[in-house]
């Protein structure tokens, strides 16, 4: 039997909903955030949330400054790996699933 092909990436376009932040985690590794917004398409048979928020976090220079330079309400498109991410909190065992970012690229404004 032969493997069967996988992947890892997501692409998000959307609107970044604040300002980046930076955090040097226990570790010492240092990693930049940001959260987008992407409208969800209209559904007409279920009402409910009409936006889907993603985390998204930088560990490379590279993308760090790229989410840097971001501001509020720009349009962005994203390209990354789903990863999720795990750590001890005063409650226990705490994860998230974030958006490792490996390109950034800044879109036109919709109209």
């Amino acid at each position: 039997m032969g493997s069967t092909p996988s992947a890892n990436e997501v692409h998000v376009e959307g609107r970044v909903s604040g300002v980046a932040t930076e955090r040097v985690l226990p570790s010492g590794d240092r990693l930049v955030a940001i959260r987008v917004i992407v409208p969800r398409p209209p559904r007409r048979t279920r009402p409910g949330a009409t936006v889907d928020t993603f985390d998204c976090v930088a560990w490379t220079a590279r993308s760090q400054h790229a989410l840097l330079r971001l501001c509020p309400a720009d349009h962005v498109a994203i390209t990354g790996t789903l990863r999720r991410r795990f750590w001890r909190s005063e409650r226990g065992a705490a994860s998230r699933i974030e958006i490792e970012v490996s390109r950034v690229r800044r879109l036109r404004q919709p109209s």
